[in-house]
């Protein structure tokens, strides 16, 4: 199999996240801030399309073996887009629980040391906060009706209705809560969007979730690969 140069798709995704996060900075250049007003949804779309596409691309011709490929072909970079992908609920491909251990094993094959291990973390945890974040925003800007009208949003309004009733009784505490819990991972990030939270208190109580999450998994790999290695 050929693997995507992911090269141009990172620095489109890139782009596309970053205009999001200007938009919540009080900025002086009224340009910019008009700008974002009137195609800041526009952008979130096509943005969310393009990595839709990718994600359902991946289900459909990926399994655990591509996500090795690419890990091991294109490094820290391509770790950074399947996180992304994975933030923004479009991860069809892979468990999630297994991003940061089969990262750990191709990247740092030998004694990775704690430098290693929090570079894996790391890398995890920004590129899962900045795919967060754009569906937080594509949420807040496009509105609850307008994400479930989309194919790439695998998430059924039952279920959306449930999530909604977790944010309404546990509040801006439930992000992290969730965020740093396996089945429940970015569960409350559309309902954050629609509940108007600030950017900011998102991006922040998101990380610390996530940085949580990915944490717990680097520890058990350290713990358990000898085992695992010996039974290989």
């Amino acid at each position: 199999m050929v693997v995507p140069d992911f090269g141009s798709a990172l620095a489109l995704l890139f782009a596309v996240s970053v205009v999001p996060v200007l938009a919540s900075v009080h900025l002086s250049a009224g340009r910019l801030r008009r700008f974002l007003e009137d195609y800041g949804l526009l952008v979130l779309a096509a943005g969310a399309a393009v990595m839709g596409i990718v994600g359902i691309t991946l289900f459909l011709v990926g399994d655990e073996a591509l996500l090795r490929e690419l890990i091991d072909s294109y490094g820290f970079y391509a770790l950074l887009f399947v996180f992304v992908l994975e933030g923004g609920m479009l991860l069809y491909f892979a468990p999630s629980e297994l991003l940061v251990p089969v990262a750990i094993g191709l990247l740092l094959p030998t004694d990775p040391g704690f430098v290693g291990y929090a570079t894996v973390v790391g890398v995890a945890t920004v590129g899962a906060t900045v795919g967060q974040y754009g569906l937080f925003a594509l949420a807040n800007r496009g509105g609850r009706e307008y994400l479930l009208t989309k194919p790439w949003f695998r998430v059924g309004p039952d279920d959306l209705d449930r999530f909604d009733r977790w944010f309404g009784r546990w509040g801006k505490v439930a992000i992290p809560v969730s965020n740093a819990l396996l089945l429940t991972r970015g569960m409350l990030t559309v309902p954050a969007g629609l509940a108007d939270m600030s950017d900011r208190q998102f991006v922040a109580l998101s990380a610390l979730g996530t940085v949580v999450f990915e944490t717990w998994l680097a520890v058990g790999w350290l713990f358990l690969e000898p085992y695992v290695s010996g039974l290989l």
